[in-house]
């Protein structure tokens, strides 16, 4: 793969050494619930389940965990956690904020905390019930009522009828086809290929179901220009991945999937999904972490083999391709054409099925396919990987992870 040397900002993966940090912790476990529309269970009960799943996939017990790394959206809080599972004393525990941008970042605080001794093992998780119990895709007026500066700024939008994640990105969406000429169309190709993937999975909500691009044209419009089909579902389940230091974990059950690199990333004049105020109101936030990632890892886009692109919309996997390097700004369009992010493409993206195929755990169960990349294990296992790229929300500050094979 070639490294585009015009469009996105200029990247510091040229001849970079990757940092002391890179390689130091890794993911030991991963494990998920079932996902569906409806779970029948409290939101616990699944962080619980799928906690238990990855301690089983790593050959540990509850005794074993000493730190805990949730959202500041979930509603399940460390303690609870550790209380019903038996853990004990917890020397870490951490929140991130910002919604799915927190995905990643949830491993990465785990990472830092195992990387300089402030834990052993933590269990990063999320688990909710975003289908039976609160939508996050229809309107929520608890957001512009918080009593703090997340409330006052979308208080700015709400009134506009800015009120929907679909109404926001939908306004991002249209300034990128009117500077660069993208189509719904090329959108749909995204949505297609996560389709594709999905179709093979068993654990997908969407298995047996791939779409074409005359559906995604036939689907009707949520918020112009953005289709149902571009849009990510709604789901109940839960997803829990375990990381230790590197050495440990390859005395364990299930080996060690090393973290190569892992970076937050927040961009200049930054709001949560209502960025308009900022020359560029594209996704320069997830710039900042691609830029963080090349550096720690010494790797560059080229060296990528398969990647798991935030897909909750999808017009910001084509800015995202973007913003990391894999092509020059409004070049995305031309990248994805033709099944390039499919199975066998020159980059397969979302081989799980995305959030629009497989489920929306907010991003954590792309985390668990970056792994299964990495261990050989997925149902769409890219041939020869040993470099998965990972990203979370976009829209909102944001994280990504590199996930490697280890030697």
């Amino acid at each position: 793969m070639s490294v585009p040397t015009s469009g996105a900002a200029a990247l510091p993966f040229s001849g970079a050494a990757a940092l002391p940090f890179s390689g130091a912790a890794a993911i030991a476990g991963i494990g998920a619930t079932e996902f569906s529309k409806e779970s029948g269970r409290s939101e616990l009960q699944l962080s619980a389940e799928a906690t238990l799943a990855a301690l089983a996939d790593a050959g540990l017990s509850p005794s074993d965990i000493d730190g805990l790394v949730t959202f500041t959206m979930d509603n399940s809080s460390e303690i609870a956690l550790a209380r019903e599972l038996g853990m004990g004393e917890l020397s870490f525990f951490s929140r991130i904020n910002y919604g799915g941008g927190a995905a990643c970042a949830t491993v990465q605080q785990a990472a830092m905390a195992v990387a300089t001794g402030m834990a052993t093992t933590v269990v990063a998780y999320r688990g909710f019930n975003e289908r039976s119990g609160m939508r996050f895709g229809q309107v929520s007026q608890w957001a512009a009522a918080q009593v703090n500066t997340n409330g006052l700024d979308n208080a700015w939008t709400y009134p506009h009828g800015l009120s929907t994640p679909a109404a926001t990105v939908a306004m991002q969406a249209r300034r990128y086809m009117h500077e660069y000429g993208a189509t719904s169309r090329d959108f749909g190709a995204v949505a297609v290929a996560d389709r594709r993937h999905a179709a093979t999975n068993p654990a997908a909500f969407f298995h047996e179901k791939p779409i074409t691009i005359e559906d995604h044209q036939a689907s009707r419009l949520i918020a112009d220009p953005l289709r149902l089909l571009d849009c990510c579902q709604e789901s109940d389940g839960a997803v829990a991945v375990v990381v230790t230091t590197t050495e440990r974990a390859r005395d364990l059950a299930a080996g060690a999937v090393p973290v190569l690199a892992a970076a937050q990333g927040s961009g200049s004049d930054q709001f949560v999904m209502t960025s308009y105020y900022r020359d560029d109101i594209g996704i320069p936030e997830i710039g900042v972490v691609g830029r963080a990632l090349w550096a720690q890892s010494g790797l560059s886009p080229a060296d990528i083999d398969t990647a798991v692109l935030y897909d909750h919309f999808t017009p910001y996997v084509l800015m995202q391709l973007e913003e990391l390097g894999f092509c020059g700004r409004g070049e995305a369009p031309g990248f994805v054409a033709d099944g390039a992010i499919e199975l066998g493409g020159r980059l397969p993206v979302n081989t799980h099925g995305g959030q629009l195929g497989e489920a929306y755990i907010h991003g954590m169960n792309g985390i668990a396919e970056g792994v299964r990349q990495m261990r050989g294990t997925s149902v769409n296992q890219v041939d020869g990987a040993v470099h998965t790229l990972v990203t979370a929300g976009t829209g909102v500050p944001t994280s990504g992870l590199i996930l490697g094979v280890d030697r």
